[in-house]
């Protein structure tokens, strides 16, 4: 098993930049895929982001597309999502997870979950 703790939420401008961090323990990091979802109030939850176990493969999320990205350093056993030119919309809780597939864009396909961090844009 693998636990996932969030880190790096918080309240930033629309235009704005934020770094998530997903610092993992327990199992080898790199044995997983990692994914990023988001829930804003009232909505399901839904997929934004993944990265393949080795960091080679990348999914987005067609909302995200070209101001989000994300990496991995397994050796620190820590996920990162970088999110640039933020807008009200990605207003939400994020949250990490990891796959014992190398990738997925399911939310079904996760069995391990963070807690989440807030992220709040302002307009």
């Amino acid at each position: 098993q693998v636990q996932l703790v969030e880190s790096g939420g918080g309240l930033v401008q629309a235009g704005g930049s934020l770094r998530l961090s997903c610092a993992a323990s327990g199992r080898t990091f790199g044995s997983y895929g990692m994914g990023w979802f988001r829930q804003a109030p009232g909505k399901e939850r839904e997929f934004v982001i993944a990265i393949s176990r080795s960091g080679g493969s990348i999914r987005y999320a067609d909302s995200v597309k070209g101001r989000f990205t994300v990496s991995r350093d397994n050796a620190k056993n820590t996920g990162y999502l970088q999110m640039n030119s933020l807008k009200p919309e990605d207003t939400a809780v994020y949250y990490c997870a990891a796959t014992d597939l190398r990738i997925a864009q399911t939310r079904g396909a996760y069995a391990y979950w963070g807690q989440g961090t807030q992220v709040t844009v302002s307009s």
